[in-house]
């Protein structure tokens, strides 16, 4: 079973909204959509490390090296950067959830009332 329940996930980040302000997340799909795309982002940073990890490439000395990380990689390393502590033996999910309950991550809603 999942823990913490949806309610008490909802409870947590809406209790982090300003006064006066309407509540972060009114459905269990915001919820669901927010932990889907947080654990994406560790699972691609998780491939990414261990990839640059595994690979060596000989340099003009003969030696071995790490290959340089493109500016993109870096990025996802960096935003796939897991936030709480003992997170590497944990499942993605589980820390993206984590992360929300705890307050180390907050939903953003991207869209914009000025769309024409």
């Amino acid at each position: 079973m999942l823990h913490p329940s949806y309610s008490e996930l909802m409870e947590a980040v809406n209790s982090r909204a300003e006064e006066g302000e309407q509540a972060v997340v009114q459905s269990r799909y915001s919820i669901v959509k927010a932990t889907a795309e947080r654990a994406k982002q560790i699972i691609d940073a998780r491939y990414l490390e261990e990839k640059y990890d595994k690979i060596t490439i000989p340099d003009k000395d003969g030696k071995d090296r790490a290959p340089k990380k493109t500016p993109e990689d870096r990025r996802k390393i960096f935003m796939g950067k897991e936030l709480i502590d003992n997170a590497e033996d944990m499942k993605p999910l589980s820390v993206a959830v984590k992360e929300l309950y705890e307050g180390k991550i907050k939903i953003v809603d991207n869209t914009s009332a000025d769309e024409d």
